[in-house]
C-alpha cells in the first residue's frame, strides 16, 4: 500500500456522500444482525430509511460503555463460528468490555494499520520493532502485527519492557522504526546512555508512540515530546485509537493530527448535553464504525475530549484531522476553583527531569470537593525539588497539588499492575 487511498484526498462533498451510503448499508446490517440495536430501533420507534444524511444520526440515542458492558452479548452480529478473535480493551476506564472479530475484522484491522504506516512514511522493504504486548487480549499489538504485514513491513515482535533486549534487537535486526509508548524512548535512552550504546547512529529514525500524548493543543511538542527529542532526534509521530472503534487517527510526517479514514468510522463532536459543537470546537468524540462484521458500533462516546481540524494537509489527506486529546470527560476535575484534565498535570511533571515516575490520585473530601494528590518517585527528593513542583504548578495552573516523596520502586508497583497491558498514571478514587 503507497498511494493514498483516493476517498482521502477527494472533496469533503464527496467525502460525506461515501459515508451516507456506508451509513445505510450499516444501519440495514444492524436492524438485520444485532439484538441490541434491533431492540433500540423498535423501542425508539425509530425507521432507519428515514436515516439518510449523518445529520440525521442525531436522532439515534448515542451508545455509551456502560451499555457494552451491561449487553455485551447483544451487540454480537455473528455465531460464534464467525469469531475469529476475542480482544478486550485495556480496562483503564471501567470493567474490560469483551469485543469479537471476524476474520473480515482482522483484515479492517490490518488496512487501518497499514494506513499509519503509511502516514509515517514507511513502506514495503522496511522493518520495525514492536514494543508493546501482542497477547493478553490486546488488540492494538496485533493490530500493529497485521498492518505490517499488509504493508509489506519487516516485524521483530520484542514486546514490552527490557531495554537491553530491546537494543539487542536493534542491533541485530536494524530496524526502521519502533512501535512504543513514548515515555519507554526515555527508559531506552537512559540505558544506552548507562551502557555506552551510541543511540544516535542507530538505525532507528521514527517512533509510533501510543498510550501517551506527545503534542500540546497547537501541534508543538509537549514536555514528554520535547525530552525525548532532546535526546534522541528521530521522528516522533503520535497516534490515537480505542479497542472499541478499532480504528487509528495517526499524524503524518507534517505533525498537525491524526489523519481520519472516512472509510472506516464516522465522528461526531457533542458537548456535554449531547448536542453537536461548533464546526472546528473541541467536543466528545462520538463514532460510528464502518465495515465492522462482529460487534459494529452505533453513535459510540468515546469519553475523549478532542478538537478536530478541517483544513486540507499539505501531505495530500483531505479528511478532518483529530488534535491531541484534551482529556476525558469523566476525569474532569474542578480544584480549587480551577477546572482542568489529568493530562495536563502530567505534562508539567514529565518536564523535570528529576522526576523518575509518578502517579496522579484522585478523591472527594468529606464535603464532596475534588482532591489531588501526586506521589513522585525520584533519587533526588528534596525540600527544594518538592517547592520547585509546587511553584510550577502554580504558575501554570495557578493551584499546586498535594505532593508526596514516594519510593520509585512503590510507584512502579502501582503503576504497573500485576496482569495489566498499560501503565496506570491516574488513580480515580471519585465515585
Amino acid at each position: 500500500m503507497t498511494a493514498i487511498p483516493a476517498i482521502e484526498t477527494t472533496d469533503k462533498n464527496t467525502i460525506k456522500r461515501f459515508q451516507e451510503e456506508k451509513l445505510q448499508q450499516l444501519l440495514a446490517y444492524l436492524q438485520a444482525r444485532s439484538p441490541y440495536y434491533q431492540h433500540l430501533f423498535k423501542h425508539r420507534d425509530i425507521d432507519i430509511g428515514s436515516i439518510r444524511f449523518l445529520e440525521d444520526l442525531t436522532r439515534i440515542p448515542m451508545t455509551t460503555k456502560a451499555d457494552l458492558q451491561d449487553h455485551n452479548r447483544d451487540f454480537r452480529c455473528v455465531d460464534a463460528g464467525q469469531v475469529a478473535d476475542y480482544v478486550t480493551t485495556s480496562g483503564t476506564s471501567g470493567d474490560p468490555v469483551l469485543l469479537a472479530l471476524t476474520d473480515a475484522d482482522l483484515d479492517r484491522l490490518a488496512y487501518n494499520e497499514a494506513l499509519s504506516y503509511q502516514c509515517m512514511g514507511l513502506q514495503r522493504g522496511n522493518s520495525l520493532q514492536l514494543t508493546t504486548t501482542i497477547d493478553r487480549r490486546f488488540m492494538a499489538g496485533l493490530a500493529y502485527f497485521l498492518g505490517a504485514r499488509k504493508a509489506g513491513i519487516g516485524i521483530a515482535r520484542v514486546g514490552s519492557g527490557v531495554p537491553e533486549l530491546q537494543w539487542d534487537t536493534i542491533a541485530r535486526v536494524q530496524p526502521d522504526a519502533l512501535v512504543c509508548v513514548p515515555s519507554f524512548l526515555l527508559k531506552m535512552i537512559e540505558f544506552a546512555e548507562a551502557n555506552g550504546i551510541d543511540y544516535q547512529r542507530s538505525s532507528v529514525k521514527k517512533a509510533l508512540c501510543i498510550g501517551e500524548p506527545l503534542r500540546n493543543p497547537d501541534f508543538s511538542f509537549n514536555a514528554l515530546g520535547q525530552r525525548i527529542r532532546r535526546h534522541w532526534d528521530i521522528q516522533l509521530f503520535s497516534t490515537y485509537a480505542s479497542t472499541e472503534m478499532a480504528t487509528a487517527f495517526t499524524e503524518c510526517e507534517h505533525g498537525i493530527g491524526g489523519h481520519h479514514h472516512p472509510e472506516l468510522i464516522i465522528t461526531e463532536f457533542v458537548d456535554d448535553e449531547g448536542n453537536p459543537v461548533p464546526e472546528g470546537q473541541p467536543g466528545e468524540l462520538v463514532v460510528t464504525t464502518l465495515g465492522v462484521e462482529g460487534m459494529p458500533l452505533l453513535r459510540f462516546k468515546t469519553g475523549d475530549i478532542v478538537q478536530p481540524h478541517n483544513e486540507p494537509c499539505a501531505c495530500g489527506r483531505t479528511t478532518l484531522r483529530l488534535g491531541p486529546v484534551i482529556g476525558r470527560k469523566n476525569q474532569m476535575v474542578k480544584y480549587k476553583g480551577t477546572t482542568l484534565y489529568p493530562p495536563v498535570l502530567f505534562d508539567l511533571l514529565n518536564d523535570f527531569e528529576e522526576v523518575e515516575n509518578y502517579v496522579v490520585e484522585i478523591s472527594s473530601d468529606e464535603f464532596g470537593e475534588d482532591e489531588i494528590t501526586v506521589r513522585v518517585g525520584s533519587n533526588r527528593a528534596s525540600e527544594e525539588l518538592l517547592l520547585k513542583i509546587k511553584d510550577r504548578f502554580r504558575a501554570k495552573l495557578r493551584v499546586s497539588p498535594r505532593i508526596l516523596f514516594a519510593p520509585i520502586p512503590e510507584i512502579n508497583r502501582i503503576k504497573f499492575p500485576e496482569n495489566s497491558r498499560k501503565s496506570v498514571t491516574l488513580i480515580d478514587y471519585r465515585k
